[in-house]
């Protein structure tokens, strides 16, 4: 599961996919064992096709979730792969093609979803993107500032705000931030803020939609083996992905999906709301 030594040069154009990336990420479809956290559950995961969501739709489906997914349609290949692991848990994946960016495929995702699987009792907010090849502040376009800040920002408000007339007692929503929120690197400006700007909206909305008994928390992960690091980092930098961290390596999907299963399952986490759970190979969230 481990990646000790440097990852070999390798570079893709974004999004990225997961069968190019060497060595493969590790999703967890060998090693995750569920315990019926999630019995009857249905879950929204954006961004759901590879990296951190396909490791938690799988977890969540051995938990025993049936899962929708959403993903850009450039990604049904490892989106497919995806249903595959959650159809061999039992469970029923919804596949729900769209680029989150435009305001109506966004609000609509979350009706589609309700639609597909009877409901929706878990939003996992997980679609994400970022640019790192770049040099200076001066190099960030309009446009790669409007794909960050509408794929992390404004896509999670759209969602989630339609999402929440399916969502109802005992429901929970996750956000995925980054300890870009907490270490921000210069060359990812403007994602390290948006990060840090899901921390604050996550806390809000434990606040306001408390008393509705939604609870809402976010992961933020270190360095983990996706093909969003391939797909936006200098292939120097992918070389040694990770092993700034006090473990010394990256981290891999497998390894942050737990995280997820604990704060959706009322099993683990009925009274945890308003939190952000690292998980960074040593790296501090405060």
């Amino acid at each position: 599961m481990s990646q000790d030594q440097p990852f070999p040069p390798q570079q893709q154009n974004p999004p990225g996919t997961t069968d190019r990336m060497v060595p493969t990420p590790d999703h967890g479809e060998a090693s995750y064992v569920g315990s019926e956290k999630l019995v009857g559950y249905k879950a929204l995961v954006t961004g759901g096709d590879s990296g951190i969501g396909r490791a938690v739709a799988i977890a969540f489906a051995r938990e025993g979730a049936d899962v929708a997914i959403s993903y850009l349609p450039e990604e049904e290949k490892d989106a497919r792969t995806t249903a595959e692991w959650v159809h061999k848990a039992g469970r029923q994946c919804a596949l729900l093609p769209g680029d989150l960016r435009d305001e109506a495929t966004a609000r609509g995702v979350a009706h589609r979803a309700a639609g597909e699987l009877g409901g929706i009792d878990v939003l996992v907010n997980n679609a994400g993107y970022q640019m790192a090849r770049r040099a200076s502040v001066e190099e960030v376009t309009t446009d790669e500032l409007d794909r960050v800040l509408k794929t992390n920002l404004y896509a999670l408000f759209w969602v989630t705000q339609s999402a929440l007339s399916h969502l109802g007692e005992g429901g929970a929503i996750i956000n995925n931030s980054s300890i870009q929120a907490y270490q921000p690197s210069t060359s990812l400006l403007d994602y390290a803020a948006s990060k840090a700007a899901i921390n604050n909206i996550t806390v809000n909305l434990a606040a306001e939609l408390g008393p509705r008994g939604i609870r809402v928390n976010a992961v933020a992960p270190g360095p983990i083996w996706t093909p969003l690091q391939p797909a936006t980092q200098p292939e120097e930098k992918v070389a040694s992905f990770g092993q700034d961290t006090p473990l010394g390596r990256a981290g891999q999907p497998a390894e942050v999906a737990p995280a997820f299963v604990y704060l959706a399952s009322p099993v683990t986490a009925s009274y945890v709301s308003g939190t952000v759970l690292g998980v960074t190979g040593g790296k501090p969230v405060f």
